[in-house]
């Protein structure tokens, strides 16, 4: 299979913390960017969302009970941090970036426009886009899915602790059995808790493939973006 033009990569939060239970490790911080640089070296134009669960959870306790509109809009900051510190990797080492949040914050990231944000994917720009959607009860796998259909993005990468789609969670169960493909219908019928049912709904209407595979393996950001067989594909 040929490899893919334009991808929207979806990360969690987590995976900014490395080992740890929350916060930003900056050793993988700087471990993700050298593999997100390496595929836009070979001509890949890539968006990128993140999560903010490893910011929020510090927070979580206290956030039951708030308000779950205060509650939304504080994750849709801790977005914004991750935004910054995984471009902030980026320029580092010479890979040009651009940060768009969809709440308005001219000192920190340009506002969210789409036909600027394609315009910073031809000229080769990394755009990580932050704030989910701007509007609570939308989780960040909405958000990305929003954004790959916006951009015309062929796939979203969604990048997880496992190598695909499992008929229950492989890390509880050892003898759960992984989909080489699946679709979103049985995804949702199973529910298989890969994405939210929204933004599954959203690529199935919208015939987006979603490729889930194990970001703990080195290159495999690459060898998806490239084509080859990685983890499970749901179309």
């Amino acid at each position: 299979m040929a490899g893919y033009k334009r991808i929207l990569l979806k990360l969690s939060g987590e995976a900014l913390a490395g080992d740890a239970s929350f916060g930003i490790h900056g050793g993988r911080v700087k471990e993700l960017a050298r593999e997100v640089a390496e595929v836009a070296s070979s001509g890949v134009q890539i968006g990128v969302v993140v999560g903010g669960g490893n910011i929020f959870r510090g927070v979580a306790a206290a956030a039951q009970k708030m308000d779950r509109v205060t509650a939304d809009h504080m994750g849709m900051l801790a977005t914004v941090i991750n935004a910054l510190a995984l471009s902030d990797a980026l320029e580092q080492i010479g890979v040009p970036t651009r940060v768009m949040s969809a709440i308005e914050m001219h000192q920190v990231a340009e506002p969210y426009i789409r036909r600027r944000a394609i315009r910073h994917l031809e000229k080769g720009r990394i755009v990580i886009f932050a704030a989910g959607t701007s509007n609570p009860y939308f989780s960040t796998d909405t958000a990305a899915t929003l954004r790959a259909l916006e951009i015309k993005a062929q796939v979203i990468a969604k990048a997880t602790r496992v190598d695909g789609v499992y008929d229950k969670d492989p890390l509880k169960h050892p003898e759960a059995v992984r989909f080489d493909k699946v679709s979103y219908l049985e995804v949702l019928s199973r529910g298989l808790g890969v994405m939210d049912a929204t933004s599954i709904a959203m690529c199935r209407d919208n015939h987006l493939p979603i490729i889930v595979f194990n970001l703990n393996t080195e290159g495999n950001i690459l060898r998806m973006s490239a084509g080859e067989t990685v983890g499970t594909l749901i179309d």
